[in-house]
């Protein structure tokens, strides 16, 4: 069976829906921090979604791919820029980042289809 990166992120951003509520100085604080890491400087935005991309796969976590896959299909990210990234992850990473540089690609295919309609 295929994994469903929107299917995952949807699932992932409903669980989180009560834990904005439970530990809403947590979550606020975590969203400050995404917000900070994440805008342009020295980097542009591209570029850190691509090393966070490169980070979920290295980790191995399916919600990361899915989030940051997303995000680089909306900031036009190319599917070259994905799979170089995918290389350097794979690179560092060794067989176990393979397999989840795999799902990267899957999940790109997802995204730009769900763009494309």
């Amino acid at each position: 069976m295929s994994k469903s990166y929107p299917d995952i992120i949807n699932r992932i951003s409903e669980n989180m829906k009560p834990l904005r509520t439970d530990i809403s100085e947590t979550m606020k604080g975590f969203s400050a921090m995404a917000k900070a890491a994440s805008a342009d400087g020295a980097l542009d935005k591209k570029t850190k979604e691509l090393i966070a991309l490169a980070i979920g796969i290295s980790t191995r976590c399916d919600g990361c791919i899915g989030f940051h896959v997303k995000a680089l299909v909306e900031l036009g990210a190319t599917k070259e820029e994905i799979e170089e990234t995918l290389g350097m992850a794979v690179y560092m990473g060794g067989g176990p980042s393979l397999m989840y540089a795999a799902d990267a690609m899957l999940a790109y295919e997802q995204f730009t289809d769900q763009q494309e309609d």
